[in-house]
């Protein structure tokens, strides 16, 4: 009985992450059941396109994080519950739901306000306002953002050099692609929200296996093509070692320029 209540215990502190699992579960296991054509009508309903958005379905913003056109679901599913868990321990479940929420719908908003810009002044064809826009990536890589707060801060520099290399390169690379884009404004978001959450994190061995599953899936998310996985990660390592030396710098000034205690007279 013991064991039993120990083990609910540590479930009920990954509760939101487990609750989304599986509902994200369910949702794909129904669309699989009812065939592509249900699939296809659910996917057009629940996107945050500017043809949904125009129309005031605002509904989207949430429905379209529960549904998914990334591939089989158990290929990215376990990453995402790696991120998740990791984020939920780390900060607990009311902040997760805020950092998930921020990165989803921030991202979202702030995309659709570009491509209606650029649809204005005639940067893009009017087919972009029927594109598909669902799933849970710009949620993901919001909570990944937040994740800068916990990590050390004698590498958190480093941290924030490579995650904005990968963004804003695979976003340049894409051509500006809106995903891409979206990810790139989500995984800011998230930083400037784990300003907010920034406290002592509590590092154990399971953390951080968790934290390397939740790096290589968040790395993925941006990064899919042969072609940018292998700009990415040379910018990414770039942009690591400048920004931890910039660092290092200025804690080499800070403590330059901090004067010496005098000695008490003997």
């Amino acid at each position: 009985m013991a064991m039993v209540l120990a083990t609910l215990s540590r479930l009920a502190r990954v509760r939101v992450t487990l609750g989304y699992t599986a509902a994200l579960v369910a949702v794909a296991t129904t669309l699989l059941v009812l065939g592509p054509q249900v699939r296809e009508q659910v996917l057009r309903q629940a996107s945050t396109n500017l043809r949904n958005l125009g129309d005031g379905r605002v509904g989207t913003l949430i429905g379209s994080a529960f549904v998914n056109e990334a591939g089989p679901i158990y290929v990215w599913l376990p990453g995402l519950v790696a991120l998740l868990a990791l984020a939920e321990l780390l900060w607990r479940s009311r902040r997760l739901v805020v950092a998930f929420a921020i990165g989803h719908v921030g991202a979202t908003l702030l995309v659709a306000a570009g491509l209606a810009a650029a649809l204005g002044v005639g940067l893009l064809s009017m087919s972009i306002v029927d594109v598909t826009d669902v799933g849970m990536s710009y949620g993901a890589v919001g909570v990944l953002g937040t994740l800068t707060a916990a990590i050390p801060r004698r590498r958190r520099a480093a941290w924030t050099g490579w995650w904005l290399a990968v963004a804003i390169g695979s976003a340049v690379l894409s051509g500006g692609e809106f995903t891409n884009v979206g990810h790139a404004v989500a995984l800011i978001l998230g930083m400037l929200v784990g300003t907010r959450f920034d406290r002592p994190a509590h590092w154990t061995m399971t953390r951080y296996g968790l934290l390397a599953v939740a790096v290589a899936f968040g790395y993925m998310i941006m990064a899919y093509t042969p072609v940018a996985i292998a700009s990415t990660a040379g910018l990414g390592a770039v942009a690591a070692v400048l920004a931890d030396r910039i660092a290092n710098r200025r804690r080499v000034r800070r403590t330059l320029a901090v004067p010496a205690s005098p000695h008490p007279a003997g």
